[in-house]
Order: C-alpha cells, then sequence, then structure tokens
C-alpha cells in the first residue's frame, strides 16, 4: 500500500471520509515529515500550526457529526507564497515587502477552505516568482527532493518540492513562464497550467493590484492526476462580480482509452535545443501510445513560424511583467533601449525593449498572438492533443550568479544560456491555450522527466484525462530515494 504521505489527496480525502484516519492525525503526520524533511529542503517557509490544528478539529467534530465541509473535507495542504493567506507573509521574494502580512484571503484560497481543506503553511518562490530556481534574500533556497543540489524548479518550486517529498497532500501555484510546468517537470510531479481566464488571480499579487495579468494564471499542482481535477474545479470559475454574467463550462474529454487520441509530437525546435535524455523519453512515450492505437504524428505543427511565436511571446511577456519595474529602473530601460543596435536580437535586448513597448506596439504584437491563436484551433481541429518538452533539460544544479538571463545550463553537453528554455514555456502559453504536465520517465542521473500535454483552449480536462491515462497505464508517481 502507498505510504500515508504520498497518497493523493482524493484518496486521503476518502480516509478521512471513511474515518480510517482524522484530520488531526493526519496533520499531525505530515507536520512530523516537514520537521524532518524540510530542513534540508526549506520547501515551506511560512505556517499557522495553531490555525491549522484548531480547523483539523473542527474537521474531526464535524463528521462526527455527521457534516461534510466538501470533497477535501480535513485534508492538509500547503499553497505558493504569492497566495494571500490571512495572517501570514505575502512577498514573492522581494525583501521590500518581507513586512507585508495578508489582511485577507486570496479567492483559490477561499475555496479551497470552502471544499474542507486544512491550509497549514506557504511554500517558497524565487525573487518576483521569476525563475526557474527557488530562491530570495527573505527565505534562502529550496533544493530539489531528488538531489539537493540541484534546483526544484520555479517559480513554484517549493509547492513541487513540498509534493514530492511527501510533505503535502496538495497544492496551488502560478504560471506565466512555466511557473506550474516546470517545477513539475523538476521534481517528478504533477502540475496543470489552465487556459487563460478560468481560474480567477484575486488576492495572487504582490501589493494590490486588481487587474488579471497577461498570459498568467493560477493552477493545481499535485501527486496524483486525479488531484489535478478535483483542485480544477476547486479553483476555476468566475469571482463574485464576473460570475453575475458567466457560468464556466468545460468540454467534458470525449476519449476513455489513450487508443482513442490522436496527437501531435514536437521533440525539439531550432530556437531551443532539448537535452537528449528527454528526447527519448518522450519518443518511448510515443512509441508506446502507438501500440495503443493512439495516431502519434511528429510532423504536424500549427501554421505558425516558431521563431516568430517565441519573439512575441518574449515581447507580451515582458510587457506583462514590467509594471513592478520603479519608474527609475524604466527611466534607465528607455535610455538603454535608445543605444541598442537594430541587429541585437540578444535575449537581454528583446527583454528590455519589451519592457519599454509603446502601447501601439503593444496593440500590434497583441495582434499577432491572436492570428496565431486562431492557427492553433484550425490546428486542434484535426489533433487532441499537442505532446511537447516541458524544459530544454532535468533539474539543473543551483546557480544564483548574476542575473537569469546570463546564467547557463548544459544540454547535451553544451552550456546554453537558460532563458532558451523560455520557449517551451511561450509556445502554447502565449496563446492561452491549457497545458498538463506528467512524469514520464527519469533521465540516465535519475532526475524526473516530464512531458508537456497541450490541448484546445479550454481543453483543461482533456489534458488532465490524458495525464490520468498515462499514470494508470504508463508512468506513475514515484518518491525520491530518501523520503520514503
Amino acid at each position: 500500500m502507498t505510504a500515508l504521505h504520498f497518497r493523493s489527496a482524493s484518496e486521503l480525502a476518502r480516509d478521512i471520509r471513511e474515518k480510517r484516519i482524522g484530520s488531526r492525525a493526519l496533520l499531525e503526520h505530515f507536520l512530523a515529515r516537514v520537521e524532518r524533511f524540510n530542513p534540508q529542503l526549506n520547501a515551506i517557509i511560512a505556517s499557522d500550526l495553531p490555525g491549522a490544528r484548531k480547523r483539523a478539529d473542527a474537521a474531526d467534530a464535524a463528521l462526527a457529526r455527521g457534516e461534510s465541509w466538501g470533497p477535501l473535507h480535513g485534508v492538509p495542504m500547503t499553497l505558493k507564497e504569492s497566495y494571500n493567506i490571512t495572517g501570514l507573509p505575502t512577498t514573492w521574494g522581494v525583501p521590500a515587502l518581507k513586512d507585508n502580512i495578508a489582511k485577507s484571503n486570496a479567492l483559490a484560497v477561499d475555496r479551497f477552505l470552502g471544499a474542507g481543506a486544512v491550509i497549514f503553511g506557504k511554500t517558497n518562490v524565487p525573487l518576483w516568482l521569476s525563475d526557474w530556481q527557488s530562491f530570495n534574500a527573505i527565505y534562502g533556497t529550496t533544493n530539489n527532493p531528488w538531489d539537493r543540489a540541484r534546483a526544484p524548479g520555479g517559480s513554484s518550486g517549493g509547492s513541487a518540492a513540498a509534493l514530492a517529498a511527501g510533505l503535502t497532500a496538495l497544492e496551488a501555484g502560478s504560471d506565466i513562464g512555466s511557473s506550474i510546468r516546470n517545477p513539475a517537470h523538476f521534481c517528478g510531479v504533477w502540475g496543470h497550467k489552465p487556459t487563460w481566464g478560468i481560474v480567477s488571480p484575486k488576492g495572487h499579487a504582490a501589493g494590490e493590484r486588481a487587474a488579471t495579468p497577461d498570459i498568467s494564471v493560477c493552477g493545481p499542482l499535485a501527486r496524483s492526476s486525479a488531484d489535478l481535477a478535483l483542485a480544477l474545479g476547486i479553483m476555476a470559475g468566475p469571482d463574485e462580480i464576473d460570475g453575475t454574467g458567466w457560468r464556466l463550462e468545460l468540454p467534458q474529454p470525449k476519449q476513455a482509452r489513450l487508443g482513442e487520441f490522436k496527437v501531435a509530437l514536437m521533440l525539439e525546435d531550432p530556437n531551443a535545443a532539448v537535452d537528449r535524455s528527454i528526447q527519448d523519453q518522450l519518443q518511448k512515450l510515443a512509441d508506446f501510445l502507438a501500440k495503443q492505437g493512439a495516431v502519434v504524428n511528429d510532423r504536424a505543427r500549427p501554421a505558425i513560424d516558431g521563431a516568430r511565436a517565441h519573439a512575441n511571446y518574449i515581447q507580451l511577456l515582458r510587457s506583462a511583467t514590467s509594471t513592478r519595474m520603479s519608474d527609475a529602473a524604466f527611466a534607465e530601460t528607455l535610455a538603454a533601449v535608445e543605444t541598442m543596435r537594430p541587429e541585437d536580437q540578444s535575449y537581454y535586448a528583446q527583454m528590455q525593449r519589451a519592457n519599454a513597448l509603446r502601447h501601439r506596439d503593444w496593440l500590434r504584437a497583441n495582434e499577432e498572438r491572436h492570428r496565431m491563436r486562431l492557427a492553433w484551433a484550425e490546428f486542434f481541429r484535426g489533433y487532441d492533443l499537442f505532446l511537447c518538452p516541458v524544459a530544454a533539460s532535468a533539474a539543473q544544479p543551483h546557480d544564483h550568479e548574476g542575473e537569469r538571463w546570463e546564467r547557463m545550463i548544459t544540454v547535451n553537453g553544451k552550456r546554453v544560456p537558460s532563458t532558451d528554455q523560455l520557449f517551451w514555456a511561450g509556445y502554447t502559453c502565449n496563446v492561452y491555450l491549457p497545458a498538463t504536465a506528467a512524469p514520464i520517465g527519469a533521465n540516465p542521473e535519475g532526475l524526473p522527466i516530464g512531458v508537456q500535454i497541450a490541448g484546445p483552449q479550454y481543453g483543461d480536462l482533456t489534458c488532465i484525462r490524458f495525464a490520468e491515462l498515462l499514470e494508470r497505464e504508463y508512468w506513475g508517481f514515484v518518491a525520491p530515494p530518501g523520503y520514503e
């Protein structure tokens, strides 16, 4: 039988309902593991243990009276530090915000509480949620449980590390540049980046931001694909204002078997090299799918230019994040852009130009994005899903030197810019598509490798259904050594 701490949230909820374990006992089980393992991982960085114990006791008392709070009744969980939880800090890893204590809950937090969850802590992030590592000057560095010398991914790195090590039952993160998908891939867990706009980001903010950011989404991470569907059902849907005018009805999957899917496969792209170990695992998966009767086409692509798609994503991504810049930093950016040569197409130059983009030029970039969105919609008339890498490599060693765009990673024995793998973040993300990251194997060093399962806009449940079938028939959760 699966160890208690590695059971899915769905299974744990059933255990509590059927009174095989109490909520307080389950919480104490997880807290004992946090005390034992978190010092070496630094995944959980803030907590409210008295409040969690009080709620767990209340959950047990309610169940004894025959009351059910919802599908997560009494299940202990944590959330990414960037979600507001009343009484706990929300800093986004920014030192200037280290004393920012939330006065109210994010909408997602209230929805998890409404589903019966016992929220006991928050998990670590990088500065401004802007790295595929998770370290900051407030809370320090989070390590990957598969190899503590490596990063757990980012920006939801603490979330994925805590899940993989069995320190929590369920998690929620956010994603604008693979911040859910990348950590899931690095740590061997599941993550779902929802269709843009279906999960309200209310209360997922540094400061008092009210507008919904472009590209960015909130979504679940879990130790099982079934938990993704459960958590997405809890998180998704309009807020109280939008809810007066619309309801969310995601299409149900049509497929019951892997053999019923028609998928396209992309192993690499000229804009972003992919390590051979990842390509090999993706090809193994494709061969398995073909044996199950699925149609697998490794040449089918949407009618868009990959280089333009990547450039457009950088434009819109860095425009979306430019609002965090101070006036002084923005003035420096404007001055730097004036001195750049037109032929300079380095990531740094593209980033700075996007930071300083005029609104007229942003509108043109947005028009280009929506033309690509239409091309993807046409593509999905012939295919159910699009399979591709989550990232260029498996988990990389910690590297905190210099700026993010100056750092290098190793791909196929060569040192390449870490920012190259933004291609795999943005190819589907920039055009609002849902994507599930699911583990499918390991590299020769034993590090987890995942697949990115992208679907048509609002095809979230089909992505997750495919991941569920893979988990059942191909590759399930594997615990990192030493955390059994």
